[in-house]
């Protein structure tokens, strides 16, 4: 039977993504503590995919892809495509739970786990 998936995003989920912007080949920082195991664990049930904003840009599949490989964090696929998954996880996303009033608001007051005071 084929696993489902799951969409990872990579800055600020699997790489810290501390010291912000500096390229899309240019990842400086470590893993999130804890996200190496969190990943092998899912894949025991899903399959694992990240896609991310630098895999728009020249460099950035390549990048993220050797950025894994040295830290040893093993996932199925890095693409600039999103296929269907079950979940995304993601630090900038809000869950839409069908009802639209006060929308706006999250979106204005939204800010990802590591900018929360």
């Amino acid at each position: 039977m084929k696993k489902q998936t799951v969409i990872f995003d990579f800055d600020g989920v699997i790489n810290s993504y501390t010291s912000r912007w500096q390229g899309a080949g240019v990842i400086p920082d470590p893993p999130v503590e804890g996200i190496k195991e969190a990943i092998a664990e899912i894949r025991k049930h899903y399959r694992v995919v990240v896609v991310s904003s630098r895999c728009y840009q020249p460099g950035g599949i390549e990048g993220i892809n050797a950025w894994l490989k040295k830290y040893d964090i093993t996932v199925d696929d890095v693409t600039d495509e999103k296929p269907p998954a079950v979940v995304i996880v993601d630090d900038r996303a809000i869950t839409f739970d069908g009802k639209t009033e006060g929308l706006l608001d999250k979106i204005k007051s939204f800010k990802p786990w590591n900018k929360k005071s």
